[in-house]
């Protein structure tokens, strides 16, 4: 299951319509509306602020959140949609989705590595790359995952960690189709040099009993 669900702290606005919406507006407010879930629509407002903060830091439209409203139950709600000013390019509008607890989603899982220590590439000085720090993944809205644990035991310099190689929780699923790569360990930077040079005094090796040849 999901660890800590973030809270998203909106307030109930009185009307709907445009002249509403412009109303939160002039007030500081972002307007926005709340609906599915076999519940009516809930006209809602968010300080414009808070708004932009969540949205400068990415993943607002791919996260879940607790949604909370003084008087209304606490559900679990995901963002469909953001409106913006065509000029400003603003937040001016916004659309949550009441999930069910089987509801089918989209989100971001972190990817957490375990056993670096058990890892012979990293023993020899390997350097664990991580591609993809977070996975997206289909999962159930009822059982998110809070994390992927990738474990690099017995891992070599070279070795890569692909998504089919890692367990995934029950009823996750990638939405990549192919097998991509989440992590590699790569040799250290001194030895890679190095045979970069052994490599290239083999060629000018080989190219001088060319010409002695020739």
């Amino acid at each position: 299951m999901a660890g800590q669900i973030p809270d998203l702290e909106c307030q109930e606005r009185a009307g709907t319509g445009k002249g509403a919406a412009r109303a939160a507006r002039r007030a500081g407010m972002v307007p926005g509306v709340v609906f599915g879930g076999d519940a009516d629509p809930l006209a809602i407002q968010i300080p414009f602020n808070v708004l932009l903060k969540k949205l400068k830091a990415g993943r607002f439209k791919s996260t879940l959140f607790n949604l909370k409203v003084e008087g209304q139950e606490d559900v679990r709600v995901i963002c469909r949609d953001v409106q913006r000013d065509v000029v400003k390019d603003l937040p001016t509008h916004f659309d949550l989705l009441r999930l069910r607890r089987t509801t089918r989603i989209n989100l971001f899982v972190p990817v957490e590595f375990v056993n670096e220590d058990e890892a012979p590439g990293i023993k020899r000085g390997g350097v664990l790359t991580v591609v993809r720090p977070e996975v997206e993944l289909m999962v159930t809205a009822g059982e998110i995952p809070e994390k992927i644990t990738v474990d690099l035991t017995g891992l070599a310099i070279g070795d890569v960690v692909t998504i089919s190689s890692v367990d995934l929780p029950g009823g996750a699923k990638p939405t990549i189709d192919r097998d991509f790569v989440i992590a590699n360990i790569s040799a250290p930077s001194g030895l890679a040099s190095s045979d970069d040079e052994d490599g290239e005094g083999e060629g000018e090796e080989a190219e001088t009993e060319a010409a002695a040849e020739e």
